[in-house]
């Protein structure tokens, strides 16, 4: 049986940035490590960044506008005629719907976070409900869209994030020194600042510093990432007094992103809306301790509790994270690093990628 042509519509891949165009490497990645395809072609809204796909990976320069995108995607369609067409988003259900039915071919739907959670239009949910494999990312995710999807649960699959090799525990003094923190305790976040996903916690955070700081606990906290919400949260970091413990790192390149990582000693993202939440696997693969809430994807993260800390939405968090702070008996970032890699590295993700698309019966 010769190997069959994917079509993948997405909202972003290769030269993308976030978690979704990370996921989106990764799984497509994954199917070119495993030669399950003949030829991946990738339609991509954006790719701000340069662009390095594998070898039987072959992305389109990214189409000016949303009409652009869908006359491509529809002309490449019939060009192409690939056996599976994926669906990278929720948000591109219908038209790569409408390109898998031009073309006989198998659709497979991929499901992240929030935008998932709620009940969709009906055009939408009605090409959900085509779908022959609808990929999620959590438990979570797969429970919220069998609630408002009319379709067989053993249609529906479980797939979560993995981590790089190149997250890994390692030298961490360097950018210490760089940002005058050789004697805080450092906490770190990762994520967009972005005012739509205030959901990820940054405020709860810098809301918890004070009290942290009348424990005796000398904290600095560290953010990553870019967006729109930064001067808000640079204003409450103000008012809050706490702006000298600050340090907005802004977009970073990857080896500053290890680097924070690796400096942090403790990565804490309170989100009450993450799919999943890769920057936890991230951070736990280079021996860093995390934190989340006990709510959404992030359970599947940490495991249940296993490879982090789940809170309970209702706990004082500057409590949790003192305790965390102060306990001894912590694993060490040797051992942490390969129990989350043992649990969602990239060969236990080939696996996974390889098992679900057994039930389209596709070779590999």
């Amino acid at each position: 049986m010769s190997k069959p042509v994917m079509l993948a519509l997405v909202t972003d891949a290769f030269g993308g940035r976030g978690g979704i165009a990370q996921y989106n490497r990764d799984f497509l990645g994954a199917l070119s490590d495993l030669g399950s395809m003949r030829e991946i072609v990738v339609i991509t809204r954006q790719a701000p960044e340069p662009v390095h796909p594998p070898e039987s990976v072959t992305q389109l320069s990214p189409p000016r506008g949303k009409i652009a995108f869908a006359l491509r995607a529809l002309l490449q369609a019939m060009k192409r005629r690939p056996a599976i067409v994926f669906c990278g988003h929720l948000n591109l259900t219908v038209l790569a719907w409408i390109a898998a039915r031009m073309c006989g071919a198998r659709l497979i739907v991929q499901a992240h976070g929030i935008e998932a959670w709620k009940r969709p239009s009906r055009l939408r949910r009605a090409a959900v409900e085509a779908a022959d494999l609808v990929l999620c990312v959590s438990r979570y995710t797969r429970s919220r869209v069998l609630n408002w999807a009319a379709i067989a649960p053993e249609h529906v699959a479980v797939l979560p994030d993995t981590v790089a090799d190149i997250f890994e525990p390692g030298e961490a003094e360097a950018l210490r020194s760089e940002l005058g923190l050789e004697k805080r305790r450092v906490l770190l976040t990762v994520g967009r600042l972005d005012a739509r996903e205030r959901y990820k916690g940054h405020d709860d955070i810098i809301m918890a510093i004070p009290q942290l700081v009348s424990q005796d606990h000398d904290i600095a906290y560290i953010i990553v990432g870019e967006g729109d919400d930064r001067g808000r949260l640079e204003a409450l970091t103000k008012a809050q007094g706490v702006a000298e413990r600050m340090r907005f790192l802004g977009p970073v390149p990857l080896q500053t992103l290890i680097a924070a990582y690796r400096t942090a000693d403790l990565f804490v993202m309170p989100s009450r809306g993450e799919g999943f939440g890769i920057a936890f696997l991230e951070a736990l693969a280079c021996g860093t301790p995390a934190l989340g809430l006990a709510i959404g994807g992030a359970c599947d993260a940490l495991a249940d509790g296993e490879l982090g800390r789940m809170a309970a939405e209702a706990d004082n968090l500057a409590e949790v994270i003192a305790d965390l702070l102060s306990t001894p008996s912590a694993p060490t970032r040797g051992i942490l690093s390969s129990s989350v890699r043992a649990r969602f590295g990239r060969a236990a993700f080939r696996e996974r990628v390889n098992l679900v698309l057994g039930r389209l019966a596709v070779p590999a």
